[in-house]
């Protein structure tokens, strides 16, 4: 299993100081450059057969990893086309170094040559533009991106596909590399994960060029890609003399019409480990819940005064709110006073939404554990004119609201209010269907009421919840996923546990 160190995700700027620390620490430029330009070329070795190839070489650092890899293939007997976009002369650094140590022909990249150089390929590298990139291609690169992706030719993106902003993975522009394989280094990128970068990457490995771990000490990063490593610690396993009261009281506030997204979050904390899970519902919709699961406890709830007197039990110490409920009046003041009686409280769905127009008394109630899990519309109407990339947008609004926010989605961000972030990246496409977010807000409750803090315990439940997607695959409905949980937290122990 990967270490939590190793989930770190590095933005441009702390990844320009990781390869300046371990310079500074008696690594040379230069050193690092031939680690990584050798690693591309052993991770095309490793999956293609030898054929001809076409190196493209920006007129930057990564064009000088593009040079290094040209050089082991050519040395591997591969035939080798190579060509610079800019003049040689240009170069700089470390880049100029291995540019002089190439002892094939340097072919100008213009758009020009392109049917020339790609005429009997197999295979394209990509060292035009690394993760740094802030504006769209044009010119001869622009071209060259767009001649590969019409010719169809795998493509080996190193660092990043050129276009594509590794800090944030958006598409930079119209014109963006496709690659079969995105072979980095030291460190992920968000860009990565974050869509559409994690499918313009297409496979990614990160190659160890020989920068020391311990640089990350100087950096201290604040975003992960979610795994285990990151929250398995906290994770409230059972131990031999466990009891069903060790793990709290889960509640959930179901609709009297909606039910049953009520009914999928109770069941998806109950399955997670809560020791106990009440749904709590109007009187004429007690029937529906209370035949849902022999496992669930129902209460009748028609009333403040009635919610309240819920509430006032310490034992019920975990609060879902939203799926179901319906938006307005009632939903603002259950998520109000679930959060003034001092419960860890789940708000979702309608809760959000009931906020609309007024957040700040949402964000004013905030005091312990709160997780919020909207989607991109429900997020907009809570958080209205964010700007930016969904992990600065998810960062910025924990922040303002002193909350975790689960920004929902193929990319999951998940973000707390000092700053740390973690991406998401197993959720299936089979996962886009009714009634899986209100497993997934089932899911963080179970392990909010289990005592796991919010920002591990929403992690922990996005992963899960991606794990259970991913074992049954295309065709599931929303009631699969809880039932497909104890595979999924079997194989879980079995990695973590010696």
């Amino acid at each position: 299993m990967d270490t939590k160190d190793s989930l770190y995700l590095l933005s441009t700027a702390e990844m320009y100081r990781a390869d300046a620390a371990a310079t500074a620490g008696g690594v040379p430029g230069a050193t690092l450059m031939d680690n990584a330009g050798r690693a591309v070329a052993t991770a095309i070795q490793a999956r293609f057969d030898a054929r001809p190839v076409v190196v493209l070489c920006g007129p930057g650092n990564n064009g000088g990893d593009g040079f290094v890899a040209a050089g082991y293939l050519a040395a591997a007997g591969w035939p080798v086309r190579l060509a610079l976009l800019g003049a040689q002369e240009k170069l700089k650094g470390d880049a100029a170094h291995h540019a002089r140590l190439w002892r094939g022909e340097i072919a100008s990249l213009t758009p020009e040559c392109l049917p020339d150089l790609l005429d009997g390929a197999g295979l394209v590298v990509d060292a035009l533009f690394g993760a740094g990139l802030v504006r769209p291609l044009e010119g001869a690169a622009r071209a060259a991106v767009l001649a590969v992706r019409a010719a169809g030719l795998p493509t080996i993106a190193v660092d990043v596909p050129s276009g594509l902003s590794g800090d944030s993975g958006a598409a930079l522009g119209d014109a963006v590399s496709r690659a079969a394989l995105t072979v980095t280094f030291f460190r992920k990128k968000p860009g990565h994960l974050l869509l559409p970068g994690r499918s313009l990457c297409g496979e990614v490995t990160v190659a160890d060029i020989g920068i020391p771990d311990a640089v990350l000490d100087g950096i201290d990063p604040r975003t992960f890609g979610n795994a285990p490593p990151l929250w398995a610690e906290a994770y409230p396993w059972r131990g031999s003399d466990s009891h069903k009261y060790d793990f709290g009281h889960a509640v959930v506030l179901g609709g009297a019409v909606m039910t049953g997204a009520g009914r999928l979050a109770a069941q998806a904390a109950l399955r997670v480990g809560a020791g106990l899970v009440t749904v709590a519902c109007p009187r004429e919709a007690l029937p529906i819940y209370a035949l849902s699961g022999a496992s669930l406890i129902t209460a009748p709830v028609d009333t403040d005064r009635e919610f309240d007197t819920l509430l006032a039990d310490p034992r019920r110490n975990a609060v879902l709110i939203g799926p179901g409920l319906g938006v307005g009046e009632a939903a603002r003041d259950r998520a109000l006073a679930a959060l003034g009686a001092g419960k860890s409280v789940v708000l979702d769905a309608d809760a959000l939404s009931a906020f609309r127009g007024r957040p700040e008394a949402l964000f004013e109630a905030v005091a312990g554990a709160c997780v919020l899990t909207p989607h991109e519309g429900e997020f907009t109407r809570l958080f209205p004119g964010r700007k930016g990339d969904k992990l600065t947008r998810a960062r910025e609004a924990a922040r303002t609201c002193g909350a975790v926010v689960v920004l929902k989605g193929a990319d999951t961000v998940i973000a707390a209010p000092d700053g740390r972030a973690a991406i998401n990246a197993n959720a299936p496409p089979a996962l886009a269907t009714a009634g899986t977010g209100d497993v997934l807000a089932g899911l963080t409750l179970g392990l909010l009421a289990q005592g796991m803090a919010g920002f591990e315990a929403a992690c922990a439940a996005a992963w899960l919840h991606g794990e259970a997607g991913r074992d049954l695959g295309p065709g599931l409905i929303a009631e699969d996923l809880p039932t497909a949980l104890p595979a999924v937290l079997r194989r879980l122990v079995a990695a973590i546990q010696p």
